[in-house]
């Protein structure tokens, strides 16, 4: 049996996939749920729902919808305490996502930041934007 990948996207990813149904980031994230688990933390979720219960996404997609689809995300997810912690990035907001990498041993990161991008690979994690997972072996 195939080893089932442990993946961690970011927020922007997450965003994208949830308003654009036929874009880059939601395939994306489908082949994700469907190859392994995608990696959350409290942190990045607290972050998700900030940002997705902004009043300007009201008129992409109505809350409910947006709650429904954080809903089901987390509840898919695989939650992982953070206990070791990194400050390496730039933009110390974007250190989040590379805490869940190393904590959750995950295999990909998958993100569209530049700053995380840069980063490729980190302690043996690839980095990667949703085209370049997409193309990828799991």
């Amino acid at each position: 049996m195939a080893k089932k990948g442990r993946y961690v996207l970011d927020t922007n990813v997450v965003v994208s996939a949830l308003l654009i149904k036929k874009s880059v980031a939601r395939r994306a994230l489908d082949k994700a749920r469907k190859t392994g688990g995608i990696l959350l933390s409290l942190e990045v979720i607290e972050e998700l729902f900030d940002v997705l219960g902004r009043p300007a996404f009201n008129r992409y997609v109505d809350e409910r919808d947006r709650v429904q689809f954080l809903t089901l995300l987390i509840r898919d997810g695989i939650l992982v305490d953070i206990n070791r912690r990194v400050a390496v990035c730039r933009d110390p907001k974007d250190d989040k996502y590379l805490d869940l990498a190393i904590n959750g041993k995950v295999d990909i990161v998958i993100s569209g930041d530049a700053e995380l991008l840069t980063l490729h690979p980190f302690r043996d994690i690839r980095i990667l934007d949703p085209r370049q997972f997409l193309e990828a072996e799991p």
